[in-house]
């Protein structure tokens, strides 16, 4: 099936169409032509081997991409399956989604990395397992990381089981030097956290809730770097939260370390203050901190410290949510209603080719896959979107087997329309 794009608004730093208005000829799966104006072929539209598919304030971009992702299967489909996933990332516009390693059995061996693979083959989202960095996420024992590696595992984590041993994380950025793999790590200090609930503040201190200092996350950054440094390796650094923790990696990246670091979306523009109401729906691991912090994270995105957005997908059953907020399970899917919070939230700090980037180029370029870049000659792997649409973010948008969001009925600001990714198109 071929593709004809009419005027759309070219989003992509790394193309010469960056900020242009062309027409997109996909052919085969490939870019073949981007040019100011061509001409659709009526006998192939007729004949249903050409679309062509125009909208009103359209903007093509490379396929948006989500580093970090909890589809559940194995083990907890209840919550969510690869293929729920898969669909929820495609209404929300995502073409790639690297999923993080909590399911049962744990990603830890290459055979759990070949089935992940293996089915979702051909899919039009493209579906990356991170391997467990730690057996059984336990912390101790090294993965082997070669033969996951080399099975497809492009990077290895525990995802919020933040790593506790010094020489473990230590030994594992050493390896990852000789398989050419990326080390991430959820920087909480268990000891400092204390089993938390929320972010420790005055809203903790009202509620009676036992608070995570911004103290347990910014002890683990300091030795992250520390280790990072010592190892001269690349490192990643998930889901920053606070002001100091910012600061921090970008001092480090000024001293030339091979840093990077992701923030998740809701904890750009949410505050402790909307747990006011014990609203499980809003308790999140890392906790949703203060105003001030989220001005440092919107800071550091614009000025290149953090380098992606991640939707931190989370799907919880009712059972897990629907509970006590001290027994409560952490978590907001995220996928669906990204974009349309970025536009709403984020375009008054960001320009859009910034947000781009963030959510498109750094995670490939991160994990180093195909940039998607939007040439001639290259593989069609694009979002289709309007940023300046409103809309109602509603129960039918989500096509997640969970509905924990505290966003349904809200009104967001700009929205997937279509996607494009091997060889199939689909519309959001």
């Amino acid at each position: 099936m071929n593709l004809l794009i009419k005027s759309a608004k070219i989003i992509d730093c790394n193309s010469k169409y960056h900020n242009k208005i062309m027409d997109v000829f996909i052919k085969n799966g490939k870019i073949e032509k981007i040019e100011k104006s061509i001409k659709s072929c009526k006998e192939s539209i007729a004949a249903g081997k050409e679309i062509e598919y125009s909208a009103n304030n359209l903007h093509l971009s490379p396929g948006w991409f989500d580093l970090h992702a909890n589809f559940s299967e194995p083990g907890n489909e209840q919550k969510e399956t690869l293929e729920s996933g898969s669909e929820a990332a495609k209404k929300g516009g995502f073409t790639g989604v690297m999923i993080m390693p909590n399911t049962t059995p744990s990603l830890d061996n290459k055979g759990m990395i070949k089935y992940i693979l293996n089915a979702t083959t051909g899919n039009i989202v493209d579906l990356f397992p991170a391997g467990n960095l730690t057996k059984n996420q336990e912390g101790n024992d090294i993965v082997e990381m070669h033969d996951m590696h080399k099975a497809g595992c492009l990077a290895f984590t525990d995802d919020k089981h933040s790593i506790k041993r010094n020489e473990v994380l230590k030994i594992a950025m050493l390896y990852s030097k000789d398989c050419n793999s990326l080390i991430m790590n959820y920087p909480n200090e268990n000891s400092i956290a204390n089993d938390g609930y929320m972010h420790e503040g005055n809203v903790s201190t009202r509620l009676g809730l036992k608070g995570i200092p911004a103290l347990a996350e910014e002890m683990m950054v300091d030795r992250d770097i520390s280790i990072c440094e010592y190892t001269n390796s690349r490192f990643h650094l998930s889901y920053l939260s606070t002001k100091k923790s910012a600061e921090k990696v970008k001092k480090a990246k000024g001293k030339g370390l091979n840093i990077t670091a992701d923030v998740a979306l809701h904890n750009l523009f949410l505050t402790d203050e909307a747990v006011n109401n014990f609203d499980t729906r809003y308790k999140v691991m890392p906790p949703l901190r203060t105003t001030k912090d989220n001005k440092a994270l919107i800071k550091a995105l614009k000025d290149g410290t953090i380098d992606i957005i991640t939707t931190d997908h989370s799907p919880q059953d009712e059972e897990h949510k629907k509970i006590e907020f001290d027994n409560a399970a952490d978590g907001i899917i995220g996928l669906e209603s990204a974009f349309g919070l970025l536009g709403k939230y984020l375009l008054p700090h960001l320009e859009l080719s910034q947000i781009i980037e963030k959510i498109a180029i750094n995670p490939r370029k991160i994990l180093g896959i195909n940039q998607a870049t939007l040439t001639e000659g290259n593989t069609a792997n694009i979002t289709l979107f309007n940023p300046d649409l409103e809309w109602e973010f509603t129960k039918e948008d989500i096509k997640s087997k969970s509905n924990n969001t505290p966003f349904i009925g809200e009104k967001l600001k700009g929205k997937a329309l279509a996607i494009f990714n091997n060889g199939k198109f689909k519309e959001c």
